[in-house]
């Protein structure tokens, strides 16, 4: 694993001695002497975690973390503080400031190298969200990379053996989350999976069980494989906490506990967890916008073509019959120069909305062009595929189409379907003889169903 890791103390000697140490571990060192010149580089360079001193000239750590948390450019960029103050107050202060953990000088090596590995993991992922969400912006679409969202109260799933450290962790977040308290791991494990959780905090307090197990297990399930994980453990505990490091847990905390720190680091993982969900949700958004015709609703072209190749290759491995209706509304141009276009659009909408309420669940509905549609049926012959389209013609028929101004227009439509039939390589082949039955029934007279010739 490699990334690029800035880091900022105005001590030369200091500054050496973390260099050396990841450039043991491959990575690429960048190097600053006060909070100005690293706001400098990141505004231009590409950084993934920074290492941040807090005792510096002319402005100290925490209002560099400040600003980076503040600015929307720079706020993904993990912040590890790495100083010689170790009072709660300052750790408090710092996680508060934004910083993602708290390193105290001397800094242990493997806990050093196991934290920065951990959140360029943690980076990587949320930058290729952040990438998606950029890409998206650019081609028209909402800012997705915006969230205010983080002051709801959060959902915590506390997994601790014990009852009375229990209590105590749900009246230290009380403030700030609503606390689900299990003893039993296994049970946890579903309630996980099942509940909306935003965070799971593991005490490694459960008498006969490895913690490490369970966090590994969360990791494991699709459903709980991005839930920020937050280990309790003992000081002194270095190597559980590397190894809790490596299989993904994402902070931890040691006894005895601070509350304050608690509260902080817990209101972190929580931030963090709803940033990357709002991404998620986003470029699942982007991906169905950019499938989806935005007047109709239905499937645009672009998914038609990947959809109908999927199709039509499962129906020539299965011998499975296959059928594609190609329907035309009949003068359309005219509506557009006489009501003009808005109430064109107000067709092709209704339009959409028949084709809805006429194809099955398995069929597939798009918009293919203009005032033209087009249906997939998968499974269905020729026949069964000429009674669905006749249905549809009479439904187009059989009701006028209301204007939003008052009045109703009698609109007609023209369709052409073709089936998979022996001499149809591709489903262009296939589209291309149903746009020749909708030419046939267009020049036959309108208002018609017509078959392609098998």
């Amino acid at each position: 694993m490699t990334a690029r890791i800035l880091v900022v103390d105005d001590i030369p000697a200091n500054v050496k001695l973390l260099e050396a140490r990841l450039l043991a571990e491959y990575f690429d060192v960048l190097t600053a002497e006060n909070g100005f010149k690293a706001l400098e580089i990141v505004a231009n360079t590409n950084v993934d975690v920074i290492l941040l001193d807090i005792m510096m000239p002319g402005m100290d750590g925490f209002e560099v973390c400040e600003r980076l948390k503040a600015n929307p450019k720079t706020m993904h960029i993990p912040v590890v503080i790495v100083t010689a103050l170790d009072q709660p107050a300052d750790r408090v202060r710092g996680l508060k400031a934004g910083a993602d953990d708290f390193l105290t000088k001397p800094v242990n090596d493997l806990q050093l190298v196991a934290r920065v590995k951990s959140l360029v993991r943690l980076k990587t992922l949320s930058d290729e969200l952040r990438i998606r969400a950029d890409t998206a912006r650019t081609i028209g679409f909402e800012d997705l990379t915006r969230f205010d969202g983080f002051d709801i109260s959060g959902q915590v799933l506390l997994v601790d053996g014990r009852g009375s450290s229990q209590e105590r962790i749900v009246r230290a977040l009380k403030p700030v989350a609503e606390v689900t308290a299990m003893s039993d791991p296994q049970a946890a494990i579903f309630e996980a999976a099942e509940s909306p959780i935003d965070l799971v905090i593991i005490n490694d307090n459960i008498e006969e069980y490895d913690p490490l197990r369970l966090c590994s297990q969360l990791r494991l399930l699709e459903r709980t494989r991005f839930l920020p994980l937050l280990l309790i453990t003992e000081s002194g505990r270095e190597e559980l906490i590397v190894r809790a490091l490596d299989l993904g847990v994402n902070d931890y905390l040691t006894r005895p506990l601070d509350p304050n720190e608690l509260v902080a680091r817990t209101l972190t993982q929580i931030r963090r967890k709803r940033y990357n969900d709002k991404l998620r949700s986003s470029v699942r958004q982007t991906i169905e916008l950019a499938v989806t015709d935005g007047l109709t609703g239905l499937h645009n072209r672009r998914y038609l073509d990947n959809h109908l190749k999927t199709l039509f290759n499962r129906a020539a491995a299965r011998s499975r019959p296959l059928s594609v209706c190609i329907t035309d509304i009949d003068r359309f141009k005219s509506v557009n120069d006489t009501y003009g276009h808005d109430i064109g659009d107000e067709i092709l909408r209704e339009f959409a909305r028949r084709i809805r309420s006429t194809v099955r669940g398995a069929d597939l509905a798009c918009r293919y062009g203009g005032e033209e549609f087009v249906v997939v049926m998968p499974d269905t012959d020729a026949n069964s595929a000429a009674s669905i389209a006749e249905r549809l013609r009479g439904i187009i028929e059989a009701a006028p189409f209301a204007l939003p101004s008052g009045g109703a227009l009698n609109i007609t439509a023209s369709l052409g379907i073709a089936s998979f039939t022996a001499g149809i390589d591709t489903p262009e082949q296939l589209l291309k003889n149903a746009d020749r039955a909708l030419y046939e029934a267009k020049n036959s007279g309108r208002n018609r169903v017509v078959a392609a010739a098998a």
